[in-house]
């Protein structure tokens, strides 16, 4: 057995459960089966295991009415806000640029609002479905490699921006997965603060004329987290 590989069937053992994993990997080694045939057993129950976790509507909802619209918005407002930087330093920018008259106050505006829009869409999609969130993250992600590539592809005329300005909302997003699988739901009071905060700033960019209409959407995730902390409240708490 190429025992130098093996970490391989670890790492791919890993959606797994502590004691399935340990189980699976133990009847291997007992077996004295080879790397590959221990890796295809191994990838072959993790699928099995994740085909059964997605019978329910949560990974369905997590990752096509989440995260793919969320995904596209977010490609879009992340050039914008690169965009406006350019143009407000005095750089050139293409022609399809989406930036407007917007000034510092609001690009300031649109960098929180691409922060928040970003983690609390990571949130949700972590708090809904943690059990599926390799496939729905991998799924998102190729989906938004996708796009990425199509936005720059249908404007040739923005060779002079770099694609990685579309990516400004993966940092604060994976920040959001991780949370929302590690707790789930966040206070009410903090959800709730939150998503006012937003909905006022999104409606100030919105008589701004400074947002796309389909960028309500966003707002979304945020109003779901305050109804998620309210179907949780504290038996102790009154309504």
């Amino acid at each position: 057995m190429t025992s130098h590989l093996w970490p391989l069937v670890e790492f791919a053992a890993a959606p797994l459960a502590q004691e399935e994993r340990d189980a699976v990997i133990g009847d291997s080694l007992e077996a004295g089966d080879t790397v590959w045939k221990a890796l295809s057993d191994v990838l072959g129950l993790v699928a099995r295991r994740q085909l059964l976790r997605w019978k329910s509507w949560r990974p369905w909802f997590a990752t096509f009415l989440l995260a793919l619209p969320a995904g596209y918005l977010l490609i879009t407002v992340s050039i914008s806000v690169a965009s406006t930087s350019e143009r407000l330093m005095g750089l050139k920018v293409g022609q399809w640029a989406p930036t407007g008259h917007e000034g510092f106050l609001m690009l300031l505006c649109h960098i929180f609002l691409l922060i928040t829009w970003s983690w609390t869409s990571g949130f949700a999609v972590g708090s809904l479905s943690p059990r599926t969130l390799c496939s729905t993250v991998a799924c998102s992600a190729i989906a938004v490699f996708c796009l990425n590539c199509v936005t720059f592809g249908k404007h040739s005329h923005m060779e002079s921006m770099s694609p990685y300005y579309s990516l400004l909302f993966v940092a604060p997003a994976i920040w959001g997965v991780l949370r929302g699988k590690r707790t789930h739901r966040l206070s009410l009071r903090t959800a709730l603060l939150l998503a006012i905060t937003m909905t006022a700033l999104t409606t100030a960019a919105w008589f701004d004329n400074a947002l796309w209409i389909l960028n309500w959407f966003l707002l979304v995730p945020a109003w779901y987290l305050v109804a998620a902390a309210r179907t949780t409240r504290p038996a102790s708490e009154p309504a």
